[in-house]
């Protein structure tokens, strides 16, 4: 009768079990013992569901009872510096990044990293001669950053003017043990840089964090189209800034033909953007793509025939 009236509470298992597995990386096969917490986990069903789950019967020669008391003991050997053989971890309980362009979420520290920690990825400018770039730093799952909680901006300032592209920013989030977060940004061709520190991420309950993270699993794949959608626009924009580059720099070698061929391509591909379609969007942006492949290909062979005819 007990089993039947916990089949629910059973269930509830499930999704934390194969959660924690996949945050760890981990298979079943991977996981050497299970070690249940708690006098409910005395019941038969808990441990047929366990092995169900894992592959493997739980480890019983612990008293369910005593873990946490025993890990507590342990806790406060090492804050007391008693104990100096076990090591306490502690991990980020929701990834951390910045906004990029197009309100994309882009984690530069994903969940569940083992703090202290440091990662940093290299980012660009969105447009010509832009000197300077926010930086909003955000937390959570979503793909979007509109989505995730934001933890503060500032601004990298005094980059030199060039082409969108070419400057590059990098980005840096360094977290310590006590689980403060610097976050930096760097011109590597200035050396220009500055940061922000955050002390507390914006603490959340557990109920909290849990529900940010369910959330962006139920919404995983209409995130995934919004940003694929954002990805496409952002790429058509590119592709346009490259062939009108392209022709700029080959203006002198290119024929009539091929400047009209080329500027109907990009008049498609805008023409695709303004009517906000993302398949027409994409197919024209592959359809200029291969229109400036082929012509970088025919300026390569044209500069060989000329460097051969010279040499001749």
């Amino acid at each position: 009768k007990l089993e039947e009236l916990t089949v629910d509470l059973l269930q509830k298992m499930v999704g934390p079990t194969r959660q924690a597995l996949a945050d760890a990386e981990l298979e079943p096969d991977d996981i050497d013992r299970v070690v249940l917490v708690g006098g409910a986990t005395r019941m038969p069903s808990v441990q047929r569901l366990i092995k169900e789950l894992i592959g493997k019967e739980p480890y019983k020669d612990i008293n369910p009872d005593e873990v946490v008391a025993i890990g507590a003991a342990i806790q406060a050997g090492i804050l007391a510096g008693e104990v100096r053989k076990a090591v306490l971890v502690d991990v980020t309980p929701l990834s951390l990044g910045i906004e990029t362009q197009g309100g994309i979420f882009a984690k530069i520290i994903e969940r569940n990293t083992t703090i202290p920690t440091s990662c940093g990825q290299i980012f660009t400018t969105a447009a010509d001669n832009q000197t300077e770039v926010d930086i909003h730093v955000l937390q959570g799952e979503r793909e979007m950053a509109m989505y995730n909680m934001s933890l503060g901006r500032f601004q990298l300032v005094g980059i030199p003017p060039a082409p969108r592209g070419m400057p590059q920013i990098e980005v840096t989030f360094d977290i310590d043990a006590d689980g403060i977060v610097h976050v930096s940004a760097k011109d590597l061709h200035t050396e220009k840089e500055q940061s922000m520190r955050i002390t507390s991420p914006k603490a959340l309950s557990e109920e909290e964090i849990k529900w940010m993270i369910e959330e962006a699993q139920a919404y995983a794949e209409e995130d995934r189209k919004q940003r694929e959608e954002v990805e496409i626009r952002i790429q058509a924009d590119s592709m346009i800034h490259a062939a009108q580059m392209t022709m700029e720099e080959a203006a002198r070698r290119l024929d009539e033909t091929k400047v009209e061929e080329i500027e109907k391509a990009i008049l498609k591909v805008k023409t695709a953007l303004a009517n906000d379609d993302s398949q027409e969007i994409k197919s024209k942006t592959e359809e200029l793509e291969e229109l400036i492949r082929a012509l970088h290909e025919e300026i390569k062979r044209r500069e060989k025939t000329e460097v051969g005819a010279e040499i001749g």
